[in-house]
C-alpha cells in the first residue's frame, strides 16, 4: 500500500486543504503509536466504491489510516473485512468471528448506514441497530481493542438525493450518528462525527451515487480519523462504561 504522504505530486489539492492532512502531519501525530494489529469491519464505507477526485491521492479512506499507522509502525497488520450492502446485523454475524481471529489491538467498526436509508429506522428498530453495533464493540473491547466509530457524512446533501428524501434521510443519519457516538463511549472507544463535519453540506463531497463520499471526502474521513487516533494516544483511556469489563 503506498502512503498518500509519499505521493505529494498527486495530491496538490489535498496539501492545500486545511481539512486534509498535511504533508508530515499524520506521522508527527502518531508517531509513538501502540496498535500493532488493526481490524476494519463493516459496509461500503469499510471497504466500498472509489470515487476518484484530481489532485486527491486514489487511495479509500479506511487505506488511508492503515496507511499511516504503517507508516508509523511497519509492524503493523491491516485487515479489512467490509462489504458493501450489509446491515449491522449482517455485519455482526460474518465479519464478528474473523475480526476476533485475527486478535486486533484496534479495531474501526463502520456499519449503520444500510439501516438508516430504510423508512424502518426509527423507534425500536434504530434502537435494535445500536444494540447490534453495541455487541460488535462490547466482544472487540472485551478482546482487548482499542475500538472505534464514525458517524458517516450527511449524504442527504448530495445532488443525486431528491430533494423529497432529504429532510427525512437528515434525521436517520443523525439519530445513526448519535447512537454510534453513544456506544462507542459505552466501551471507552474513538468517535468522529462526520456527520456535523463543517465540509459535510458540500455538494462537491459527494459520489454520483447519492450513497458515498468520494476521494475528497476520502481524505477528508481519513484526516479526521487519524487526528481522533492521535488524540487518543497523547491522552489516557478514559474508563468504560458499565457495559464493559
Amino acid at each position: 500500500m503506498t502512503l498518500a504522504a509519499d505521493r505529494l505530486a498527486e495530491r496538490p489539492a489535498e496539501l492545500a486543504d486545511p481539512d486534509c492532512l498535511g504533508a508530515d502531519e499524520a506521522s508527527r501525530l502518531l508517531a509513538g503509536h501502540p496498535w500493532r494489529r488493526f481490524v476494519v469491519l463493516g459496509d461500503s464505507v469499510a471497504n466500498g466504491p472509489l470515487y476518484p477526485v484530481d489532485g486527491f491521492v486514489p487511495l479509500r479512506w479506511t487505506d488511508r489510516v492503515a496507511a499511516e499507522l504503517h507508516r508509523c509502525q511497519p509492524t503493523l497488520a491491516y485487515r479489512n473485512l467490509g462489504v458493501p450492502g450489509l446491515l449491522t446485523a449482517q455485519v455482526r454475524a460474518t465479519q464478528l468471528g474473523p475480526a476476533l481471529a485475527f486478535a486486533p489491538d484496534l479495531a474501526l467498526v463502520l456499519c449503520g448506514g444500510n439501516d438508516a436509508f430504510k423508512r424502518s429506522y426509527h423507534g425500536a428498530r434504530a434502537e435494535a441497530v445500536a444494540e447490534e453495533l453495541a455487541a460488535l464493540l462490547r466482544a472487540l473491547s472485551e478482546a482487548g481493542a482499542l475500538v472505534a466509530t464514525i458517524g458517516i457524512f450527511d449524504v442527504s446533501h448530495s445532488p443525486a438525493v431528491p430533494e423529497a428524501f432529504r429532510p427525512e434521510l437528515r434525521h436517520r443519519l443523525a439519530l445513526l450518528a448519535t447512537h454510534a457516538r453513544e456506544v462507542a463511549d459505552r466501551f471507552g472507544g474513538v468517535h468522529v462525527d462526520l456527520s456535523r463535519h463543517r465540509r459535510s453540506a458540500d455538494p462537491d463531497l459527494y459520489s454520483p451515487d447519492g450513497r458515498h463520499g468520494n476521494g475528497r471526502s476520502d481524505a477528508i474521513a481519513a484526516a479526521e480519523m487519524v487526528r481522533g487516533l492521535a488524540a487518543r494516544v497523547r491522552r489516557p483511556s478514559p474508563p468504560a462504561g458499565p457495559d464493559h469489563g
